[in-house]
């Protein structure tokens, strides 16, 4: 089977958006990466009449970027209040042309944390993906503002998700943009912003969400570098009977990050995990679905800095949404490799590559963000 032909099913037909109902009723629609994200967060902006606020941790100031600017620039020209957040780090190719460009129309931009602020040792990162437009629709996933989310013909993008919401969330959101943590509900739909205090609160949804599954569940996430009890918990979920199983990268846009992940494998395989590596693209996702009932999806990975980083998380429990998220992920499952236990036996060079750079890795990882947590306390 070709390529082109396996990719062929991963167009998952999600249903195209409802209409906000005026009694405030969530509304929720399943985004496949940015081919389906963004022409409607483009369209949410063009219609826009009072707030837009964007909050990347990517933005690339080429390509689908320079649409996002058009539109920007478009509705603050025409009175509509605009902000952009973008982080130093993770766009920082594009931070100062997005000030001088934004800031000409009248927007707002705010570049979190830029590098000059690593002297005061401000190294943590803001890893959100928000839209909100209006108080009235919101966009968060995993998807940053870049041509590699989006396919190209038969090209796929990176594999990512996200969701729009519709409905009285998106005021609850409005309200606690700048209210650092905060827990957000409402009907089948709640969000979780990680403020100063870090990502514990969004790993501890993870954990209680595995330990409540009965018959399975599924995760897809980009950087996997979990901590030894939520290791611990997915192993225990799968020796209860529970069928669990893994879509992780099968190759990666951070040097070392596979090998990091890689070093886990035979502990899971004996315990009856299954692994998937995705290899058509780049696997950017960060999202899980538990008995086919409940979704969560995010900015948050499954790594260290993600718990001193600032995320998001989001809660579905939808049957409609749940089970679009998990035939995505059965899909993109179906044609990818998988990881069998006797695959993982290596030679001495593999194994240290492995085990030690692998672990060394993890541990690096691992001690920054516990650097940087200290640092944030101060």
């Amino acid at each position: 089977m070709s390529t082109e032909a396996a990719l062929s099913p991963l167009s998952v037909p999600f249903p195209a958006p409802i209409p906000v109902a005026e009694d405030g009723a969530e509304r929720i629609t399943l985004l496949d990466g940015g081919t389906a994200a963004y022409p409607r967060m483009l369209e949410a902006i063009a219609s826009a009449k009072h707030r837009v606020h964007l909050e990347v941790y990517t933005f690339e100031r080429e390509g689908v970027g320079a649409r996002f600017v058009e539109a920007l620039i478009a509705a603050a020209r025409r009175g509509v209040t605009v902000k952009v957040v973008v982080d130093g780090w993770g766009s920082i190719k594009a931070s100062s042309h997005l000030t001088e460009t934004l800031q000409a129309a009248g927007a707002k931009v705010r570049v979190y944390n830029p590098l000059t602020s690593l002297f005061t040792g401000r190294s943590w990162r803001n890893h959100r993906k928000i839209l909100l437009v209006d108080d009235a629709v919101a966009f968060l996933g995993g998807i940053n503002i870049g041509d590699e989310y989006a396919a190209h013909g038969d090209e796929p993008g990176w594999a990512d998700l996200a969701v729009e919401l519709r409905g009285d969330i998106c005021r609850q959101l409005g309200a606690k943009l700048h209210a650092g943590a905060s827990s957000l509900t409402s009907g089948p739909v709640s969000l979780f912003l990680s403020g100063f205090g870090g990502g514990h609160r969004l790993r501890k949804r993870y954990l209680k969400a595995i330990d409540g599954a009965r018959h399975e569940v599924v995760l897809a996430h980009a950087y996997f570098l979990p901590d030894m009890s939520f290791v611990r918990a997915l192993k225990r979920a799968a020796r209860r009977g529970v069928k669990v199983s893994l879509l992780l990268a099968g190759r990666s846009d951070v040097v070392f990050a596979r090998a990091a992940t890689m070093r886990l494998y035979r502990d899971f395989l004996r315990a009856g995990v299954g692994i998937y590596e995705w290899t058509a693209s780049t696997l950017h996702a960060k999202a899980a679905v538990m008995d086919g009932k409940k979704l969560l999806v995010g900015s948050f990975n499954l790594d260290p800095l993600s718990l001193v980083n600032l995320e998001t998380l989001v809660e579905v429990e939808e049957p409609r949404v749940s089970a679009e998220a998990a035939l995505w992920l059965e899909k993109h499952m179906a044609v990818s490799r998988r990881v069998f236990l006797e695959q993982c036996g290596r030679s001495g060079l593999q194994r240290w590559l492995l085990d030690v750079v692998g672990l060394a890795v993890a541990r690096f990882a691992e001690r920054f963000a516990s650097f940087i947590g200290r640092r944030r306390k101060r």
